[in-house]
């Protein structure tokens, strides 16, 4: 079998797989297999060095993606106006199935994601600044930086971190409700690091997902048990030279910190 055609074949497993947790109300884990199957058709469609896919085909493949984030913010915002159903993405699956052989109209009047809204992390800070939506669940990873590193842009000491979408809100509170284990032991992150708290969610109308705020912990906050850190206006500043807080509210990230030594 082909590399394309084996592309194809985990494409479609993963849309079953998304489209399953879906009908079976696992709406976290839906979110989550949408989101991760939009990045990779996106990423299909931006690639310059693939012939693997025609230019139609990548089109569609793009339009594909845009239902999968827009079924995965309905599911995310239960008041959405711009509901995207479940029975509506459904009849995408014939379609991604048989990429390689589909030549008819796309059914629903969408289009591919524009390739500069398709955002490395870090990159919408580029963007232009506007008042976010605060309808969506936020979205967090975790990454480590240290600061005032000779490259200007800061050096990835550590694995960058993608976590479901929130499981539930509850006043002013987002639960997260998940484990987030550093891939390096604490003692080997270089003087001066920090772990940054990103918290993302996904905008509808624009169709892509943007950082809302940001938080971090210097190596010294790094101790077992329970901490609270503040909140910061983005965009992420991995230096900590210019911040500025999200809010005058008493608005905090709440962690539980857990310590393993080696055995």
């Amino acid at each position: 079998m082909s590399d394309v055609n084996k592309t194809v074949q985990k494409w479609h497993a993963s849309f079953r797989k998304g489209t399953d947790f879906d009908s079976w109300g696992q709406l976290v884990e839906a979110i989550d297999e949408y989101q991760i199957l939009a990045r990779q058709l996106q990423k299909e469609v931006q690639s310059t060095n693939s012939s693997d896919f025609t230019e139609e085909q990548k089109k569609t493949i793009g339009k594909i993606a845009t239902c999968l984030e827009m079924r995965s913010a309905s599911l995310q915002c239960t008041q959405s106006k711009e509901e995207f159903k479940l029975e509506d993405l459904k009849k995408l699956e014939t379609i991604i199935k048989n990429i390689l052989t589909y030549n008819k109209e796309f059914p629903y009047d969408v289009q591919p994601v524009p390739l500069r809204k398709i955002l490395a992390p870090g990159e919408e800070e580029n963007l232009e600044l506007e008042e976010e939506e605060d309808a969506a669940a936020g979205v967090g990873s975790t990454e480590a930086f240290p600061p005032r590193a000779p490259d200007l842009n800061g050096v990835d000491v550590n694995p960058m971190q993608d976590t479901p979408v929130a499981t539930r809100k509850e006043d002013t509170y987002i639960h997260f409700s998940t484990d987030i284990e550093i891939q390096r032991h604490v003692e080997k992150l270089p003087k001066g690091a920090a772990i940054f708290f990103e918290f993302k969610h996904y905008k509808p109308k624009k169709r892509f997902t943007s950082t809302k705020c940001f938080a971090f912990m210097e190596m010294d906050e790094i101790k077992p048990g329970p901490i609270v850190i503040e909140l910061y206006k983005k965009p992420t500043d991995f230096k900590r030279k210019k911040l500025q807080l999200l809010t005058k509210k008493p608005l905090y990230l709440h962690l539980h910190q857990t310590l393993h030594k080696d055995s």
